[in-house]
C-alpha cells in the first residue's frame, strides 16, 4: 500500500495482534515493524504483513544498520532492507543514532559514541550511502542515555541538527528517550523539547520505561509499560510548537491486548486532532 503517512497515530505491529490490526478501522491508523523481523524469503509472517499493508500504511524502524559504527553499513543487510522496502513500499524508514556491529559481529544493544566532528562526518557518510542505496530519505532517532561520555564536541541537539543538514535525513524524536535521558543525565527535558528543531521531525515515538531493577534511580527504555504522564506532557508541549507529526506508540514487552494499546494510540490521535492547525 503506497499511501503517505497521515499526521495520525500508529502502533508497533505485534504477531499476536495481526488479525485485530487488520480489522481495525480507526481513522489515521498505521503500523510500524522492525524490518529485521521480516527479512526472509517467504512464510506466514510476510503474508500477514502484506495483508495488513493492503489496508494500513506501514513504516520500517530498523535496529541493525549501525550507522555510528567505524565502518560502512553492511551491504547484504542493505540489500535485504531494500528488497523489503520495494515489496511493501513503507511510508517511512527510520534508524537509530548508535552503533551495534564491530568486525562483522552484532551486539544486542544500541551503543553510544562521543559526538565529535569525526563521528559526525562518518555518520553523515553512512546515512548518505544508505539513502542513496535505498533511494529514500530516512529518519534518525535520538538515543537513550545511561552514562556520561567524555569528549563531546556537540550537544546532542546540535549534533542531530547538523546531521540532518549535512546528510539530508529527517529526524525521529523519541519523547520517552528525552524524558529518561534527562532524568539519568540530569538535564531539563522541557528545555530539550523546546530546543529540538521542528522542521526535520518526520516521526515521533512514545513509549513506557521502567526503573533499573538494581535499585539505582536509573530509568530504562524498556518499552514494557504504558506511556508515562510526564512523557505525555512533553509530547503535548512539542506538538503544540511544531504541529502534528506521525506518532507511534511503542510496546515491546508485557504486551497487552490490542484494544488496550489502541486506547493509548487514540489518546495520541486525539491530541493531534485537537491542534489548531488541524
Amino acid at each position: 500500500m503506497n499511501t503517505s503517512l497521515t499526521q495520525g497515530a500508529g502502533l508497533g505491529l505485534k504477531a499476536d495482534h495481526y488479525e485485530a490490526a487488520y480489522d481495525c478501522a480507526a481513522q489515521g491508523l498505521w503500523f510500524e515493524v522492525h524490518p529485521e523481523n521480516y527479512m526472509i524469503d517467504g512464510g506466514p509472517r510476510l503474508a500477514w504483513l502484506e495483508t495488513i499493508g493492503s489496508r494500513h500504511p506501514l513504516s520500517l524502524h530498523g535496529v541493525s544498520l549501525s550507522l555510528a559504527a567505524d565502518c560502512t553499513p553492511d551491504i547484504e543487510h542493505l540489500k535485504r532492507l531494500k528488497a523489503l522496502a520495494e515489496r511493501f513500499q513503507p511510508t517511512l524508514i527510520s534508524e537509530h543514532l548508535a552503533w551495534s556491529t564491530w568486525r562483522g559481529r552484532y551486539h544486542p544493544d544500541l551503543l553510544p559514541f562521543p559526538r565529535t566532528e569525526e563521528a559526525l562526518q562518518r555518520i553523515v557518510d553512512n546515512i548518505q550511502r544508505t539513502q542513496e542505496f535505498l533511494r529514500r530519505r530516512i529518519a534518525i532517532e535520538n538515543p537513550s542515555h545511561y552514562l556520561k561520555l567524555p569528549d563531546h564536541d556537540f550537544s546532542e541537539i546540535d549534533f542531530l541538527a547538523e546531521l540532518s543538514t549535512r546528510s539530508g535525513c529527517g529526524l525521529l524524536l523519541d519523547i520517552n528517550n528525552v524524558f529518561l535521558s534527562a532524568h539519568n543525565m540530569g538535564y531539563d527535558a522541557n528545555a530539550y523539547v523546546d530546543a529540538f528543531p521542528g522542521a526535520p521531525i518526520m516521526e515521533i515515538h512514545l513509549a513506557g520505561h521502567s526503573v533499573d531493577p538494581g535499585g539505582a534511580s536509573l530509568l530504562i527504555d524498556s518499552h514494557d509499560a504504558p506511556v508515562a504522564e510526564d512523557v505525555w506532557s512533553l509530547y503535548q508541549r512539542l506538538i503544540q510548537r511544531v504541529g502534528p507529526r506521525p506518532t507511534l506508540i511503542e510496546r515491546d514487552d508485557h504486551i497487552p491486548p490490542f484494544n488496550e494499546l489502541l486506547l493509548e494510540r487514540d489518546r495520541a490521535q486525539s491530541l493531534l486532532e485537537a491542534l489548531p492547525c488541524n
